[in-house]
């Protein structure tokens, strides 16, 4: 019987416990975080107050080396394939045209002034197959494979669905 009341005096004991760390977290979230911004250093050293952030004004820094989706910048390829070959789960699929000696001016060069020598109909990055490794961005000698994080994406794509919005809206 003693053990009976053992079991039910711990276990108010751990539920008191829960509730006072609960309550304490509660009330602590009523004040905001000190003054300190997500780039600052001391950020997450700050140990009361609300711990939120207010997306997309505040954005946790993503290191420099993150795994972020790829994007080609189709206008500086020069076709060359050499991501298509370095790939190794084979995610990238590149279709090339030869260029006539004729349409080399029709085809243009890229930023950089080098000539373009392929056509380039079909450039196809597959993310689900995709493991993200950026062995394709390091062999790209006109640099036009690059990864993106996918949150300036989403940004540039929301912001464009808002502006579609309020254009109907204003027809």
């Amino acid at each position: 019987m003693s053990e009976y009341f053992r079991n039910i005096k711990t276990g108010a004991v751990t539920v008191a416990t829960g509730l006072g760390i609960t309550l304490k977290h509660f009330f602590n979230a009523l004040n905001r975080k000190g003054d300190a911004g997500v780039d600052d250093v001391d950020y997450f050293r700050q140990v009361d107050g609300l711990v939120t952030l207010q997306y997309p004004r505040e954005v946790i820094p993503t290191p420099k080396i993150g795994r972020y989706r790829l994007y080609n910048n189709i206008e500086d390829c020069i076709g060359c394939g050499q991501c298509e070959r370095a790939c190794p789960v084979s995610c990238i699929t590149i279709e090339t045209i030869k260029v006539a000696p004729d349409d080399l001016v029709v085809c243009g060069k890229t930023s950089d002034g080098q000539q373009k020598k392929f056509w380039i109909p079909v450039f196809d990055i597959d993310v689900a197959k995709c493991m993200t490794c950026g062995i394709c961005t390091t062999v790209c000698p006109t640099e036009c494979l690059v990864r993106r994080p996918k949150r300036k994406e989403k940004l540039r794509r929301h912001s464009r669905q808002l502006k579609k919005t309020e254009n109907k809206r204003n027809s």
